[in-house]
Protein backbone atom coordinates (compact mmCIF):
# COMPACT_ATOMS: atom_id res chain seq x y z
CA UNK A 1 0.00 0.00 0.00
CA UNK A 2 1.29 3.36 -1.22
CA UNK A 3 0.75 6.74 1.14
CA UNK A 4 0.15 9.82 -0.43
CA UNK A 5 -0.80 13.28 1.28
CA UNK A 6 -1.62 16.60 0.95
CA UNK A 7 -1.05 18.23 3.73
CA UNK A 8 -1.57 22.22 4.87
CA UNK A 9 1.88 24.09 4.80
CA UNK A 10 2.73 25.18 8.52
CA UNK A 11 1.23 29.12 8.18
CA UNK A 12 -1.82 27.73 7.45
CA UNK A 13 -2.08 25.62 10.85
CA UNK A 14 -0.74 28.53 12.56
CA UNK A 15 -4.07 30.70 11.34
CA UNK A 16 -5.84 27.80 12.84
CA UNK A 17 -4.59 27.55 16.00
CA UNK A 18 -6.10 29.33 19.05
CA UNK A 19 -3.51 32.28 20.53
CA UNK A 20 -2.48 29.96 23.32
CA UNK A 21 -4.97 26.64 23.10
CA UNK A 22 -4.37 23.38 21.18
CA UNK A 23 -5.43 23.13 17.42
CA UNK A 24 -7.72 20.23 18.78
CA UNK A 25 -8.36 18.31 22.17
CA UNK A 26 -6.85 15.43 20.92
CA UNK A 27 -3.40 16.65 19.61
CA UNK A 28 -1.88 19.39 21.77
CA UNK A 29 -0.13 21.23 18.87
CA UNK A 30 -0.66 24.69 19.75
CA UNK A 31 0.39 28.15 18.00
CA UNK A 32 3.55 28.64 20.01
CA UNK A 33 4.35 24.92 18.92
CA UNK A 34 4.12 25.74 15.61
CA UNK A 35 5.59 28.90 15.36
CA UNK A 36 8.35 27.25 17.35
CA UNK A 37 8.70 24.25 14.46
CA UNK A 38 8.61 27.15 11.61
CA UNK A 39 12.01 28.89 13.47
CA UNK A 40 13.66 25.52 13.81
CA UNK A 41 12.82 24.06 10.53
CA UNK A 42 13.57 27.31 9.09
CA UNK A 43 17.15 26.85 11.31
CA UNK A 44 17.60 23.57 10.59
CA UNK A 45 17.35 24.49 5.97
CA UNK A 46 20.28 27.34 6.61
CA UNK A 47 22.71 24.92 7.76
CA UNK A 48 22.02 21.86 5.06
CA UNK A 49 25.53 21.63 3.16
CA UNK A 50 25.72 21.84 -0.49
CA UNK A 51 25.55 17.98 -0.68
CA UNK A 52 22.42 18.00 1.10
CA UNK A 53 23.43 16.88 4.59
CA UNK A 54 23.63 17.89 8.09
CA UNK A 55 26.84 17.97 10.08
CA UNK A 56 26.80 16.62 13.26
CA UNK A 57 28.92 14.79 15.82
CA UNK A 58 29.73 11.27 14.40
CA UNK A 59 30.70 8.93 17.55
CA UNK A 60 29.31 6.95 20.36
CA UNK A 61 28.26 7.83 24.16
CA UNK A 62 30.45 7.21 26.96
CA UNK A 63 28.96 7.03 30.10
CA UNK A 64 26.21 10.84 30.00
CA UNK A 65 28.06 12.15 27.24
CA UNK A 66 29.09 11.74 23.63
CA UNK A 67 31.98 11.81 22.14
CA UNK A 68 33.02 12.31 18.55
CA UNK A 69 34.44 14.45 15.82
CA UNK A 70 31.55 16.56 13.15
CA UNK A 71 31.10 15.11 10.28
CA UNK A 72 28.38 14.73 7.56
CA UNK A 73 25.89 12.65 9.59
CA UNK A 74 23.85 9.94 7.80
CA UNK A 75 21.25 9.77 10.67
CA UNK A 76 20.86 13.12 11.54
CA UNK A 77 20.49 13.99 8.03
CA UNK A 78 17.53 11.39 7.86
CA UNK A 79 16.07 13.01 10.91
CA UNK A 80 15.95 16.41 10.27
CA UNK A 81 14.12 14.83 6.70
CA UNK A 82 12.03 13.38 8.47
CA UNK A 83 11.17 16.77 10.50
CA UNK A 84 10.56 18.36 7.17
CA UNK A 85 8.59 15.83 6.04
CA UNK A 86 6.08 15.81 8.99
CA UNK A 87 5.43 19.48 8.08
CA UNK A 88 3.95 18.87 4.58
CA UNK A 89 7.27 19.05 2.76
CA UNK A 90 7.88 16.39 0.30
CA UNK A 91 10.54 16.19 -2.37
CA UNK A 92 10.41 19.64 -4.40
CA UNK A 93 7.24 20.11 -2.95
CA UNK A 94 6.41 22.59 -0.71
CA UNK A 95 8.16 25.60 0.91
CA UNK A 96 10.97 23.24 1.88
CA UNK A 97 11.14 20.81 -1.40
CA UNK A 98 14.33 21.66 -2.52
CA UNK A 99 15.61 20.89 1.37
CA UNK A 100 13.74 17.33 0.95
CA UNK A 101 15.29 16.61 -2.08
CA UNK A 102 18.44 17.56 -1.46
CA UNK A 103 18.81 15.54 1.78
CA UNK A 104 17.24 12.72 0.06
CA UNK A 105 19.98 12.35 -2.32
CA UNK A 106 22.59 12.37 -0.03
CA UNK A 107 20.94 9.80 1.91
CA UNK A 108 20.48 7.59 -1.22
CA UNK A 109 24.41 8.09 -2.01
CA UNK A 110 25.06 6.68 1.23
CA UNK A 111 23.90 3.16 0.22
CA UNK A 112 26.29 0.71 -0.28
CA UNK A 113 26.11 -0.99 -3.91
CA UNK A 114 27.62 -4.29 -2.31
CA UNK A 115 24.95 -4.69 0.62
CA UNK A 116 22.80 -1.90 1.07
CA UNK A 117 23.95 -0.72 4.39
CA UNK A 118 23.36 3.02 4.88
CA UNK A 119 26.70 4.22 6.52
CA UNK A 120 28.71 7.51 6.23
CA UNK A 121 31.56 8.46 8.45
CA UNK A 122 31.66 5.30 10.61
CA UNK A 123 28.27 5.33 11.37
CA UNK A 124 25.97 2.16 12.09
CA UNK A 125 22.98 0.39 12.39
CA UNK A 126 20.79 3.54 14.35
CA UNK A 127 21.82 5.82 11.63
CA UNK A 128 20.99 2.71 8.88
CA UNK A 129 17.96 2.46 10.57
CA UNK A 130 16.34 6.05 10.74
CA UNK A 131 18.02 6.15 7.23
CA UNK A 132 15.64 3.99 6.16
CA UNK A 133 12.81 4.81 7.89
CA UNK A 134 13.27 8.06 6.19
CA UNK A 135 13.46 6.50 2.48
CA UNK A 136 10.29 4.18 3.12
CA UNK A 137 8.10 7.93 4.43
CA UNK A 138 9.85 9.55 1.24
CA UNK A 139 8.93 6.85 -0.80
CA UNK A 140 5.23 6.52 0.74
CA UNK A 141 4.74 10.49 -0.90
CA UNK A 142 6.71 10.39 -3.86
CA UNK A 143 7.04 6.53 -5.02
CA UNK A 144 10.22 6.36 -7.89
CA UNK A 145 11.79 3.21 -8.87
CA UNK A 146 15.44 4.32 -7.95
CA UNK A 147 14.51 5.33 -4.29
CA UNK A 148 12.34 1.72 -3.90
CA UNK A 149 15.48 -0.40 -5.04
CA UNK A 150 17.48 1.23 -2.28
CA UNK A 151 14.69 0.96 -0.37
CA UNK A 152 14.44 -2.51 -0.69
CA UNK A 153 18.23 -3.25 -0.28
CA UNK A 154 18.39 -1.54 2.86
CA UNK A 155 15.55 -3.46 4.47
CA UNK A 156 17.21 -6.72 3.33
CA UNK A 157 20.29 -5.57 5.32
CA UNK A 158 18.53 -5.66 8.19
CA UNK A 159 16.37 -8.78 7.76
CA UNK A 160 19.29 -10.44 6.51
CA UNK A 161 21.27 -9.07 10.01
CA UNK A 162 18.85 -10.29 12.48
CA UNK A 163 20.80 -12.00 15.09
CA UNK A 164 19.93 -15.22 16.57
CA UNK A 165 18.61 -13.80 19.94
CA UNK A 166 16.16 -12.18 17.34
CA UNK A 167 17.09 -8.51 17.75
CA UNK A 168 19.68 -6.01 16.12
CA UNK A 169 23.29 -4.52 17.63
CA UNK A 170 25.95 -1.62 16.52
CA UNK A 171 26.59 -3.52 12.87
CA UNK A 172 25.07 -5.53 10.69
CA UNK A 173 26.43 -8.81 11.61
CA UNK A 174 25.82 -9.10 15.08
CA UNK A 175 26.84 -11.49 17.74
CA UNK A 176 24.09 -10.41 20.65
CA UNK A 177 21.40 -7.91 20.26
CA UNK A 178 19.88 -4.55 22.60
CA UNK A 179 16.58 -3.54 22.28
CA UNK A 180 17.85 0.31 21.47
CA UNK A 181 18.98 -0.68 18.17
CA UNK A 182 16.40 -3.06 18.28
CA UNK A 183 13.24 -0.37 18.65
CA UNK A 184 15.48 1.65 15.16
CA UNK A 185 15.59 -1.28 12.76
CA UNK A 186 11.48 -2.53 13.85
CA UNK A 187 10.28 0.62 13.31
CA UNK A 188 12.13 0.62 9.83
CA UNK A 189 10.92 -2.71 8.68
CA UNK A 190 7.29 -1.56 9.71
CA UNK A 191 7.89 1.83 7.54
CA UNK A 192 9.27 -0.18 4.52
CA UNK A 193 6.12 -3.10 4.90
CA UNK A 194 4.10 -0.10 5.12
CA UNK A 195 4.98 1.04 1.50
CA UNK A 196 5.30 -2.39 -0.04
CA UNK A 197 8.43 -3.93 0.44
CA UNK A 198 8.48 -7.69 1.58
CA UNK A 199 9.30 -8.02 5.38
CA UNK A 200 9.04 -12.22 6.37
CA UNK A 201 6.80 -12.56 9.16
CA UNK A 202 8.91 -14.80 11.65
CA UNK A 203 11.53 -11.81 11.22
CA UNK A 204 9.06 -9.48 13.14
CA UNK A 205 7.38 -12.54 15.15
CA UNK A 206 11.42 -13.59 16.33
CA UNK A 207 12.14 -9.88 17.02
CA UNK A 208 8.95 -9.45 19.32
CA UNK A 209 9.99 -12.33 21.30
CA UNK A 210 13.46 -10.59 21.88
CA UNK A 211 11.67 -7.47 23.24
CA UNK A 212 9.44 -9.58 25.26
CA UNK A 213 12.47 -11.21 27.01
CA UNK A 214 13.69 -7.73 27.93
CA UNK A 215 10.81 -6.69 29.78
CA UNK A 216 10.63 -9.28 33.05
CA UNK A 217 11.64 -6.77 35.34
CA UNK A 218 9.01 -6.48 38.47
CA UNK A 219 8.38 -3.24 38.07
CA UNK A 220 7.41 -3.33 34.09
CA UNK A 221 10.52 -1.79 32.78
CA UNK A 222 12.24 -3.00 29.77
CA UNK A 223 16.15 -3.72 29.93
CA UNK A 224 18.86 -2.74 27.81
CA UNK A 225 19.23 -7.01 26.68
CA UNK A 226 17.48 -9.82 27.10
CA UNK A 227 17.31 -10.63 31.00
CA UNK A 228 17.58 -14.69 30.58
CA UNK A 229 21.08 -14.05 28.85
CA UNK A 230 22.34 -10.95 30.77
CA UNK A 231 22.26 -8.79 33.95
CA UNK A 232 21.77 -5.54 32.45
CA UNK A 233 20.33 -1.95 33.12
CA UNK A 234 16.83 -0.53 32.75
CA UNK A 235 15.70 2.74 32.26
CA UNK A 236 12.93 4.97 31.12
CA UNK A 237 14.08 5.64 27.53
CA UNK A 238 14.77 2.02 27.18
CA UNK A 239 10.88 1.20 28.68
CA UNK A 240 9.93 3.53 26.47
CA UNK A 241 11.62 2.22 23.24
CA UNK A 242 10.55 -1.47 24.24
CA UNK A 243 7.15 -0.24 24.43
CA UNK A 244 7.35 1.22 20.94
CA UNK A 245 9.02 -1.56 19.52
CA UNK A 246 5.83 -3.66 20.30
CA UNK A 247 3.52 -1.22 19.17
CA UNK A 248 5.70 -1.23 15.91
CA UNK A 249 5.21 -4.80 15.61
CA UNK A 250 1.17 -4.30 16.62
CA UNK A 251 1.46 -6.03 20.01
CA UNK A 252 -0.72 -2.55 21.28
CA UNK A 253 -2.55 -4.96 23.70
CA UNK A 254 0.39 -7.26 24.93
CA UNK A 255 0.90 -7.77 28.89
CA UNK A 256 4.59 -6.52 28.34
CA UNK A 257 3.14 -3.02 26.45
CA UNK A 258 0.91 -2.69 28.92
CA UNK A 259 3.12 -3.14 32.34
CA UNK A 260 5.24 -0.34 30.26
CA UNK A 261 3.08 2.11 29.46
CA UNK A 262 1.95 1.74 32.97
CA UNK A 263 5.98 2.73 33.86
CA UNK A 264 6.09 4.94 31.60
CA UNK A 265 3.43 6.81 33.79
CA UNK A 266 4.43 6.89 37.20
CA UNK A 267 7.79 7.50 36.01
CA UNK A 268 7.41 10.71 33.95
CA UNK A 269 9.69 12.79 35.67
CA UNK A 270 12.62 10.25 35.46
CA UNK A 271 14.10 12.25 32.23
CA UNK A 272 14.93 16.13 32.38
CA UNK A 273 16.53 18.41 29.35
CA UNK A 274 20.18 17.99 30.73
CA UNK A 275 20.50 14.11 30.63
CA UNK A 276 22.13 12.81 27.42
CA UNK A 277 19.19 10.71 26.82
CA UNK A 278 16.69 13.12 26.50
CA UNK A 279 15.44 13.60 22.95
CA UNK A 280 15.85 10.04 22.85
CA UNK A 281 13.94 8.77 25.34
CA UNK A 282 11.08 11.28 24.63
CA UNK A 283 11.13 10.34 20.92
CA UNK A 284 9.59 7.13 21.79
CA UNK A 285 7.69 7.63 24.76
CA UNK A 286 5.94 10.27 22.54
CA UNK A 287 4.72 7.72 20.59
CA UNK A 288 3.60 5.29 23.09
CA UNK A 289 1.32 7.79 25.25
CA UNK A 290 0.15 9.01 21.56
CA UNK A 291 -1.01 5.44 20.64
CA UNK A 292 -2.53 5.23 24.22
CA UNK A 293 -4.71 8.61 23.63
CA UNK A 294 -6.90 10.29 25.87
CA UNK A 295 -6.10 12.32 28.76
CA UNK A 296 -3.06 10.31 29.62
CA UNK A 297 -1.67 11.48 25.88
CA UNK A 298 -2.80 15.19 26.55
CA UNK A 299 -1.37 15.02 30.24
CA UNK A 300 2.13 13.55 29.20
CA UNK A 301 2.25 15.67 25.95
CA UNK A 302 1.01 18.88 27.18
CA UNK A 303 4.66 18.72 29.86
CA UNK A 304 6.82 17.79 27.57
CA UNK A 305 5.64 20.62 24.78
CA UNK A 306 5.96 22.79 26.79
CA UNK A 307 9.62 21.89 28.40
CA UNK A 308 10.58 21.20 24.68
CA UNK A 309 9.69 25.22 23.71
CA UNK A 310 11.83 27.20 26.77
CA UNK A 311 14.92 25.46 25.71
CA UNK A 312 14.34 26.78 22.34
CA UNK A 313 17.23 29.23 21.35
CA UNK A 314 15.68 32.95 19.86
CA UNK A 315 17.40 31.62 16.53
CA UNK A 316 15.33 28.84 16.44
CA UNK A 317 17.77 25.50 17.19
CA UNK A 318 17.67 23.73 20.19
CA UNK A 319 21.04 22.12 22.04
CA UNK A 320 22.32 19.44 23.68
CA UNK A 321 25.71 16.33 23.73
CA UNK A 322 24.94 15.15 20.46
CA UNK A 323 25.21 18.46 18.67
CA UNK A 324 22.48 21.13 17.82
CA UNK A 325 21.29 19.97 14.37
CA UNK A 326 20.45 16.20 15.98
CA UNK A 327 18.72 17.98 18.92
CA UNK A 328 16.83 20.87 16.74
CA UNK A 329 15.30 17.93 14.13
CA UNK A 330 14.51 15.86 17.52
CA UNK A 331 12.47 18.53 18.74
CA UNK A 332 10.86 19.47 15.57
CA UNK A 333 9.61 16.09 15.25
CA UNK A 334 8.57 15.83 18.89
CA UNK A 335 6.41 18.40 18.16
CA UNK A 336 5.70 17.87 15.27
CA UNK A 337 4.42 14.36 15.64
CA UNK A 338 0.57 14.86 16.89
CA UNK A 339 0.33 16.82 13.51
CA UNK A 340 -0.20 13.12 12.12
CA UNK A 341 0.73 13.36 8.64
CA UNK A 342 3.83 10.54 9.37
CA UNK A 343 2.21 7.00 9.06
CA UNK A 344 4.95 5.52 11.05
CA UNK A 345 3.59 7.75 13.78
CA UNK A 346 -0.26 7.24 12.86
CA UNK A 347 -2.77 6.05 15.45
Amino acid sequence: MRYLWIVPPLALLSQACLADGPLSSESGVTNRSVAAVERGLAWLADRQQDDGSWLCKVGYKLNEDFIGEEGKHVGVTALAGMAFLANGNTPKRGKYGDTVENALSFVLSCVRKEDGYITANGTRMYEHAFSTMFLAEVYGMSPRDDLKEKLRQAAFLIVRSQNDEGGWRYQPFPRDADISITVSTLQALRAARNVGIRVPKDVIHRAVDYVKRCSDNPDGSFSYQDLTRHMTRSTYSLTAAGVTALYSAGEYDSVQARRGLDYLRTHLYELNYSQYHYFYGHYYACQAFYQAGGEEWADYYSQLREEILSHQHPDGHWDDAVGETYATAMACLLLSMPMDYLPIFQR
